[in-house]
């Protein structure tokens, strides 16, 4: 067991998942559109780069050994081009093993998306949807058992977890004493029975019960109907988007997870992702309401990532270390986790505004200065000086608020969208990093004085000088403090 959710992913190495489920080939093809067909109104992609990687259940495996353990992959592939481009990235794939059944007279599952900036204009879907080689997949799948710690499910349809294999793999996992985590497909839920957490998305749940409302009572009684369906679950969990989610655990009350993303860049292979990390919480011994806790931080995680991406073990213990004291700290990000949030912003068009300072002991000054920067971009961040930082410029005696602190309150207030500590005197290295669009200082500055303001206007920006609210400063009032004391 862990004494916190931050030590979670540190107790992942060493454990084993074994997947079973569809495994597919995601094609992924990147291009810019500025023009329409003139043989048809449809937009034209000017290919720039393209990629390919393990997608579906290969997916849950890759984000297994992406936090640290070790994945066992069961699968069905067919004896073409994509099934040995697979069977390539998974023999080059650290922490990945797989038994992977080859049906000769199906394609493998390939799916082929077109992108363009951080939209999906396109999917096109190579598959055969008839059911596999049950036996085979069985045999296999119970080959790799007695060394796993849990099981996935991973089902997206494909003809691999028909109801016969999804019961003998159940039945024996269960008869092994391995806990079951089930990504469903069906409609009819009923058929992961004996399972110990099933997580569906909210249109697979509302489909399977009939309550379509997102709220949090309707996702409550869906959850408890899905219980009710199988007397032999432990627990449900429903990914309800930008809702977050709700867990339907029997016996226990339910728990409503606000959703974590900073930002929302790209959602595919999310589910992935949760699935992953919720079946190797279980297997480190947590609770299922910490394991739902933490793969939801980790779902918040990739979705800010372009394409089918995975979440590392230092990436969640970091986030999960980060939001354990106040909601607000999810917006607080290191450099490199915030350029990948502004890269989004940019590609879908968004203004980016930047000021910086030590916000010690934050005044209406401070809430005015920003609150004018927020009102000059459409995401705003702010440059926060570290404690050696603020204490090499303004003395020993400062900060009165350590960064911890400052930044949790800044993160607070709904014109901050993202804080970034920086460590030098000033946040040049930062500007130079995020290039924003606007750069935000107070009126006792002029424009030239502004640290950055030769880079923001070199390519283009602008330079806002912020109305001061007089009569307003932290040296004030610690002055005042002082001499009341």
């Amino acid at each position: 067991m862990t004494d916190t959710l931050a030590d979670l992913p540190r107790a992942f190495a060493g454990k084993t998942v074994l997947v079973l489920g569809d495994v597919m080939l995601d094609r992924f093809i990147y291009g810019a559109v500025d023009r329409i067909s003139p043989e048809a109104p449809v937009p034209v992609i000017a290919v720039e780069k393209e990629t390919a990687m393990l997608g579906g259940a290969g997916n849950v495996a890759r984000n297994v050994a992406a936090l640290g353990a070790m994945a066992v992959l069961i699968g069905l592939v067919g004896q073409d081009d994509a099934g040995a481009a697979l069977r390539s990235m998974i023999d080059a794939e650290p922490g990945l093993e797989a038994d992977l059944v080859i049906d000769a007279g199906r394609r493998t599952t390939e799916k082929v998306r077109y992108i363009s900036g951080s939209h999906q204009m396109l999917r096109v879907d190579r598959e055969d949807r008839g059911p596999g080689d049950g036996a085979a997949l069985l045999a296999a799948f119970k080959a790799r058992l007695a060394a796993a710690d849990v099981v996935v499910l991973s089902d997206y349809a494909k003809g691999v977890l028909t109801a016969q294999v999804v019961r003998g793999a159940i039945d024996a996992a269960r008869a092994a004493g391995k806990p079951v985590i089930v990504d469903p497909k069906s409609r009819d839920l009923a058929r992961y029975d004996g399972a110990t957490l099933i997580k569906p998305n909210r249109k697979e749940a509302a489909e399977a019960t009939g309550i379509i409302d997102n709220s949090d009572e309707a996702s409550e009684e869906a959850g408890g109907a899905i219980l009710a369906m199988a007397p032999g679950l432990e627990a449900a969990l429903i990914t309800r988007g930008g809702a977050g989610m709700t867990l339907a655990a029997r016996g226990q009350a339910p728990v409503h997870l606000p959703a974590t993303a900073v930002e929302v860049f790209d959602v595919s292979g999310a589910g992935d992702t949760v699935a992953a990390t919720l079946a190797l919480a279980v297997a480190a011994g947590a609770s299922l309401t910490d394991a739902a806790r933490l793969a939801n931080l980790a779902g918040g995680l990739v979705v800010a990532k372009l394409g089918t991406d995975v979440v590392t073990a230092a990436e969640l213990a970091a986030r999960a270390g980060s939001v354990e004291g106040e909601p607000g700290e999810i917006k607080i990000a290191d450099r490199d986790h915030a350029r990948r949030i502004v890269e989004g912003w940019r590609a879908r068009g968004l203004k980016v505004g930047f000021t910086n300072g030590c916000f010690d002991l934050l005044h209406p000054g401070h809430v005015s200065l920003l609150s004018q920067a927020k009102a000059a971009c459409d995401r705003l961040i702010v440059g926060l000086n570290t404690d050696a930082s603020v204490s090499k410029l303004k003395g020993p005696s400062r900060p009165v608020q350590k960064e911890t602190a400052r930044a949790t309150v800044l993160a607070s207030l709904s014109s901050v969208d993202l804080v970034v500590l920086f460590d030098e005197d000033t946040p040049l290295t930062l500007i130079e990093a995020f290039r924003p669009d606007v750069l935000v200082k107070g009126a006792d500055y002029t424009v030239e004085t502004v640290v950055g303001s030769d880079v923001v206007l070199g390519y283009g920006g602008k330079v806002v000088l912020a109305a001061l609210k007089q009569g307003q400063s932290t040296t004030a009032l610690i002055g005042r403090m002082n001499a009341e004391s």
